[in-house]
């Protein structure tokens, strides 16, 4: 069994199914998804469709980010504040996947009850392994994970955490790295690689450290984790948590 995670999705259904192709997902393997399907990118639709199907086999763990989190504010509020703050951060091009181009608070009710129905009950708020933790945005290191706040958990910025208290390494997405790299320490590895702004879908095989990566032209590029290149750039530097990427 291989054990495959996969940053921020963002809408493209198409660069998911060519990384799946380029690893050869089948068998036993085990694919975790970080969060952010949704918003941003053209087909927030397909996404969810292509992750259902991949659930229903029983080899896919999805987890909750920040923009599904966004998406369940709108839909408490469709005509408030919430569900505004939601369209401006991509939540437009998800309605417009559907087809949903009006502007009107009802467009939120015409998403499939099915996708919401996933989002909330099968999406996770974080996933643990013999080896790694993984959640979409970042953890606090001194915390078990049932004790992370969902703050915490899908919106604060990575930075360069400490080890978590429980030896593992993180895993997660969120904090867009520009460079087209996996950002990697001793504590954590970001797999947010900036897809929809011009970047790659990374896709890590977490035993081993071998990634795959895809851009929307469709490109294919496979490295390792240890041969990343070090361009000494500071996420703390150019990334807060107010940001909803």
């Amino acid at each position: 069994m291989r054990t495959f995670a996969i940053g921020d999705i963002h809408g493209y259904p198409a660069a998911l199914d060519q990384l799946l192709e380029a690893v050869g997902f089948g068998g036993e393997d085990v694919l975790i998804t970080v969060g952010d399907y949704v918003d941003r990118g053209p087909n927030s639709k397909g996404v969810l469709d292509r992750l259902i199907e991949l659930h229903a086999t029983g080899r896919l763990i999805p987890l909750l980010g920040n923009h599904e989190e966004m998406l369940f504010d709108a839909l408490a509020d469709p005509a408030g504040m919430a569900c505004g703050l939601w369209r401006g951060a991509g939540g437009n091009q998800t309605l417009a996947s559907y087809g949903l181009v009006k502007g009107l608070p009802s467009d939120l009710r015409l998403i499939p009850p099915e996708h919401v129905q996933f989002l909330r009950e099968a999406c996770r708020d974080h996933h643990e392994t013999a080896t790694h933790l993984f959640t979409h945005a970042n953890l606090d290191p001194a915390l078990p994970l049932e004790d992370q706040t969902g703050e915490m958990l899908r919106w604060r910025k990575l930075g360069t955490p400490p080890r978590h208290v429980s030896g593992k390494v993180l895993v997660c997405g969120h904090t867009r790295q520009f460079n087209g790299w996996p950002f990697v320490s001793p504590s954590a590895i970001c797999l947010d690689t900036a897809l929809y702004s011009g970047g790659w879908l990374t896709c890590l095989e977490v035993e081993t450290g071998r990634f795959w990566q895809v851009n929307k032209a469709g490109d294919l590029r496979e490295s390792r984790l240890d041969a990343v290149p070090a361009d000494g750039t500071d996420p703390d530097a150019v990334y807060w948590i107010e940001d909803p990427d």
